[in-house]
């Protein structure tokens, strides 16, 4: 498959386009200083563009974040949330795999941010209104509706985050993101030990849902001001979409369909998916059973703030090494991608090795009717479980970092990109409603850790074919020596996906 041919079906324009002449064939947008006052000119940067979503994102999933962080969405019987959840999974990945990536162009990212973001507010307005009323099938309902909402803000996120930096920053720009996005969890995380921490209900308060909703909705307002890739300036030097492509015709959407459906069947993509189910899985037995079952509601408001540090801390960590320079040369991208490889699998087996003596051990205590008991101030019982807590939060950062990267790797077409984002936005959210359903459905915690443990280092395996094939430098231009570079005098239809 040529994932080239699919951007010039779609229209596709490249920011640095030349004729054989030298002379530029694409409009761009006029450089930023003449005539632009500061904000004008900082609304067009792409690396402000990729600040600004990481607020938004701070905003929206990292209250969202807090809140199930807590376990069991602040509540005492967890089931609720957990169906919840399950809804709310299988709802983003209907959405982003049929409608949303392949659709991209034509809402943009800012539609997509409107539409998707003011549904986390709904969710956190369904618990208030289940603190009141206990009424669950209002927050499974609205659990629904954040996942179709989701599926939009997510795919967005994703595009802009990959799409807007190159092979030489994508890294600093996923850890600036994950550090922004997981401090929305962890100051939410904060807030709710505060609000209750002389609680004795096990349920937190009114007052929490309702500042997680005036924040949430702040988020979405920030959306106005997300800008595409057609108005940003003259630093972004990714693809642009022309705005004839985006107008909504049969010819057109006939060909986003096409070429949607070529690049979710490329087989390098496809050796990413099991992968890309995973990202979600450890969610439910790390939120409702190691966090939810072990620890007093105050201590696991405290645990999710450390376990959103410990997301900061990783995901800064994964960037970094993915924008790896040595001796003043970066390295070239498949190495990094085998370093980032190594590095999941390493501590993964390490992690996860830890948590099986913590799960031997909550099990002991589950059988003599512990549970929901220990505190923050209880020494050495507290602080072997918490790091434990922390150092999957640092997991699961270095993770979804390394997809988001890797995703990244294989195009800098925003269509192209959105249409894969969209396939990890539905694969795992796919992955988290399996594992919320079984978590639901009360399995034993010892299983649930099992299949977490095993999933993960399965799907590292089924993904090196495409980790050691990547290609090295370039997207287009390095499997002929004689090419020029991407998008100055080379043909997109030259561009062979096998060789990205």
């Amino acid at each position: 498959m040529s994932l080239s041919k699919t951007e010039a079906e779609a229209g596709v324009t490249f920011s640095n386009d030349h004729d054989g002449g030298g002379n530029s064939t694409t409009p761009l947008p006029s450089q930023p200083g003449s005539g632009q006052n500061v904000f004008s000119r900082l609304y067009h940067e792409p690396w402000c563009q990729v600040g600004l979503i990481s607020l938004i994102s701070f905003c929206n999933p990292g209250m969202y974040n807090a809140l199930t962080g807590m376990g069991g969405s602040g509540q005492v019987d967890s089931t609720v949330a957990a169906n919840s959840n399950v809804a709310t999974h299988a709802a983003t990945a209907g959405a982003a795999l049929v409608l949303v990536g392949a659709f991209y162009k034509y809402l943009g990212p800012r539609l997509s941010l409107l539409l998707g973001g003011w549904t986390y507010a709904l969710y956190a307005g369904a618990l208030l209104h289940y603190n009141r009323t206990a009424n669950g099938s209002f927050v499974i309902a609205a659990g629904a509706l954040l996942g179709i909402g989701a599926a939009f803000f997510w795919v967005a996120q994703g595009t802009i985050m990959v799409t807007y930096t190159d092979d030489n920053s994508r890294g600093r720009a996923i850890g600036l993101f994950w550090v922004i996005f997981n401090l929305g969890g962890a100051i939410g995380s904060l807030a709710s030990f505060g609000l209750n921490f002389h609680s004795k209900s096990g349920t937190v308060t009114d007052s929490t849902y309702i500042a997680y909703m005036v924040v949430m909705l702040f988020g979405w307002a920030l959306s106005l001001l997300v800008s595409s890739t057609e108005t940003l300036s003259t630093k972004y030097h990714g693809s642009r979409i022309p705005t004839a492509s985006k107008t909504l015709n049969w010819a057109n959407v006939r060909s986003s369909v096409g070429q949607a459906i070529k690049i979710i069947f490329d087989w390098k993509i496809m050796c990413l998916y099991p992968m890309f189910y995973n990202a979600n899985v450890f969610y439910s037995y790390q939120q409702n059973n190691v966090n939810g079952m072990t620890f007093n509601l105050r201590t696991r408001s405290l645990n999710g703030a450390l376990y959103w540090i410990a997301q900061m801390v990783g995901g800064l960590l994964m960037g970094v090494v993915l924008d790896l320079h040595l001796r003043q040369r970066q390295l070239n991208r498949r190495t990094r991608a085998q370093i980032g490889w190594a590095i999941l699998f390493v501590t993964g087996m390490a992690i996860w090795g830890g948590g099986y003596r913590f799960q031997v051990w909550d099990d002991r205590r589950l059988k003599q009717g512990l549970k929901q008991d220990i505190d923050y101030r209880a020494g050495s019982q507290y602080l072997g479980p918490m790091f434990l807590y922390f150092f999957y939060g640092v997991y699961d950062s270095f993770w979804q970092a390394y997809c988001y990267w890797i995703i990244g790797a294989q195009s800098h077409n925003p269509v192209v990109n959105a249409v894969i984002v969209g396939a990890y936005s539905a694969l795992k959210p796919a992955g988290g409603a399996m594992a919320w359903r079984i978590n639901a459905e009360k399995v034993s915690p010892m299983t649930q850790f099992a299949m977490n443990w095993g999933l993960s280092m399965g799907s590292l395996l089924l993904a090196v074919p495409t980790v050691w094939t990547l290609h090295k430098v370039s997207y287009a231009s390095d499997h002929d020596s004689d090419s020029p570079p991407f998008g100055q005098g080379e043909s997109p239809e030259s561009l062979d996906c096998s060789k990205v």
